[in-house]
């Protein structure tokens, strides 16, 4: 079965949500036989790069909040992070373009490390504070996880997987996403937001159900008593 989720690098939500995901898929007895894919979106595609200016200072000028208040806010959503785990440095984020970031992901997903990257990505930003539309911080990242320097550098030296991003993003306006994190559960079920775990445990199992109706898995009888042979030959 496959979930499929929307979300955006600079949503802190979305790092939030993985970990909720992820906690429920711990108890989940079939997890390893569920796939995980990534989508892109990007909360704001026209965003300009500018490091020297913090998340902080962003959202004080967009929302119109004071800086109490934007501290007020902030410090609600690191406490829900440290809830699941996660260290979040609010003060350090800086205004960035996700394009890149999100480029440089569906390139991983390619190579089999979505999942890898995205945690990479989301912890660079809501952690270290780092440029996540820095082409050396990208390298970096993309370096943990695995990939080749040499075909990153070609990747982000270029627009390659833009469309690709552009085509999660029309797909997500398809099935009705306005916002992320988005879980998509076998094109059946949805969860939006970042959901309590139980919420993630009760969709993951009806999901389950469902999808176990047309696709029953196989079930192994195994004993000492059974003769065989195996793909190599040896036959006992």
């Amino acid at each position: 079965m496959k979930i499929e989720i929307w979300s955006d690098i600079m949503c802190p939500f979305c790092y939030i949500g993985k970990r909720r995901l992820e906690s429920a898929l711990a108890d989940f007895e079939y997890a390893d036989q569920i796939q995980i894919e990534w989508k892109s979106f990007l909360l704001n595609p026209d965003m300009v790069t500018d490091p020297s200016k913090s998340t902080l200072d962003y959202l004080s000028e967009t929302k119109g909040w004071s800086k109490a208040q934007t501290l007020q806010v902030t410090q609600q959503v690191v406490e829900m992070a440290k809830g699941e785990g996660l260290t979040y440095h609010m003060d350090k984020t800086v205004v960035a373009n996700a394009m890149n970031a999100h480029r440089l992901l569906q390139l991983a997903k390619t190579m089999g490390k979505g999942g890898e990257m995205k945690e990479w990505l989301l912890k660079a930003y809501f952690t270290e504070g780092a440029n996540i539309d820095d082409k050396a911080t990208l390298i970096r990242l993309a370096n943990e996880v695995g990939l080749n320097e040499q075909r990153v550098g070609q990747c982000l030296d270029s627009d390659e997987f833009a469309e690709k991003v552009e085509q999660d993003i029309y797909e997500s306006r398809q099935i009705g996403v306005r916002g992320v994190p988005f879980f998509v559960l076998d094109r059946k079920y949805g969860i939006s937001g970042a959901q309590p775990k139980e919420a993630f445990d009760q969709t993951i199992n009806k999901a389950w159900e469902d999808f176990m109706k047309t696709n029953p898995i196989l079930q192994v009888v195994e004993s000492k008593d059974g003769s065989s042979c195996d793909l190599e030959g040896n036959c006992e």
